[in-house]
């Protein structure tokens, strides 16, 4: 039974995808998160989210997952294809409102052009 909206296409699962990214991409770091960008033949983008023990405890790990997640889903349409994305947060990103992280993580994308164009 399908869960999450049909977000299944929209994230990184598969750890081999996500070593490649890591080791073929480019790093860019803000004060909230960092992000790797690789370049990868798919239909769509797709982001994984690599939150590690050293984060903190189960509980603010899961919530670093929860947060990015749902960023990525508000931004299902707006992302260039091509791209696949791995986000490491940082500690200060689950203290933060969610519109300051939406922010940071809407400027990180559009500076790397990563996002579509909108039309108003």
């Amino acid at each position: 039974m399908p869960r999450g909206g049909g977000s299944r296409d929209l994230f990184l699962k598969n750890s081999r995808d996500i070593e490649y990214a890591k080791k073929h991409g480019h790093r860019i770091s803000t004060a909230l998160f960092n992000v790797v960008i690789c370049r990868m033949d798919m239909n769509g983008s797709r982001v994984g989210i690599v939150v590690g023990k050293r984060f903190g405890g189960a509980v603010s790990r899961n919530r670093a997952k929860r947060l990015f997640r749902e960023l990525t889903r508000q931004l299902r349409g707006q992302l260039i294809a091509g791209h696949a994305l791995v986000v490491f947060p940082k500690r200060d990103s689950i203290a933060q409102p969610f519109t300051v992280l939406k922010e940071v993580w809407l400027s990180a994308l559009q500076r790397q052009r990563l996002l579509r164009m909108q039309e108003n």
